[in-house]
């Protein structure tokens, strides 16, 4: 009688590396504070035995990837080849940063390329006009999906019953005193936004700051990013962001989608 396969998730269950897991959840850790921390420190953050969290740390430092004096632990710029491994693998960047660019040079300001991780949006690739000192999100940065353009753009791909759901379980904080966080006005916000094909979002997420965004799809109409463009308040217009920006960044968007796979 022939052996009969295991269910997907029993093979998962079997397969799944507990001390890579803890490592990598110990390497997140890093980015609660500013600066070096402890051993105990990072034990508590990570809710593992201090001998358990020792053994990940010395492993580590004999990666190269941290660094310690004996007391104090400290990421080294190893640890950024693996975000460089992302960037290089991920067909969305490579697609999208020609975009970014040229957008960025039509329009004199820039524009950014974000991906959904949970609850939040991260931005992954970005295109500066010709200028000096330009300004912007970093690459890495990261924001609350609810009260961004880019996220709301993104969290259109949901239908209705799971959108309400993602909402009211996400942890929706006030950014600013115009961040909406209820979650049936935000709800009602990007089934509005998905109609219209772009989410434009003022002030919510950081004080000042206005952006405008389309979801970028894939060539089955798959949503896999979004891209934006912002500006201060007191530079440009809600207006100007949809008659200027809008149409660069959904010509933007709709050429590269028989590109994505």
């Amino acid at each position: 009688m022939p052996k009969l396969k295991r269910p997907d998730r029993a093979e998962r269950a079997t397969d799944f590396v507990e001390s890579l897991d803890r490592g990598l959840r110990l390497l997140a850790k890093f980015g609660v504070t500013s600066g070096p921390m402890t051993l105990s420190d990072l034990a508590r953050a990570t809710e593992l035995p201090r001998a358990t969290a020792r053994r990940i740390l010395f492993t580590l430092e004999r990666g190269g990837f941290v660094a310690t004096d004996g007391k104090l632990f400290t990421l080294t710029p190893h640890v950024l080849t693996l975000a460089a491994s992302y960037l290089r693998s991920s067909q969305v960047v490579s697609v999208l940063q020609p975009v970014l660019d040229r957008i960025a040079a039509a329009a004199q300001e820039i524009s950014s390329l974000a991906v959904l991780d949970g609850d939040e949006v991260v931005f992954i690739a970005r295109g500066s006009p010709a200028r000096v000192f330009s300004t912007g999100l970093d690459i890495g940065y990261r924001l609350p999906a609810f009260c961004t353009s880019v996220g709301r753009a993104m969290l259109g791909q949901l239908d209705n019953t799971e959108l309400a759901a993602k909402l009211a379980a996400m942890r929706r904080e006030t950014m600013t005193s115009s961040t909406v966080t209820d979650p049936k006005l935000l709800l009602a916000t990007i089934m509005a936004d998905r109609e219209k094909g772009y989410s434009l979002v003022d002030r919510e997420a950081e004080p000042g700051f206005r952006s405008i965004s389309v979801p970028v799809r894939r060539y089955d109409g798959t949503i896999v990013a979004a891209i934006n463009m912002g500006a201060h308040v007191d530079r440009v217009s809600t207006a100007e962001m949809i008659d200027r920006f809008l149409p660069l960044l959904q010509g933007g968007a709709e050429g590269v989608r028989s590109l994505l796979l």
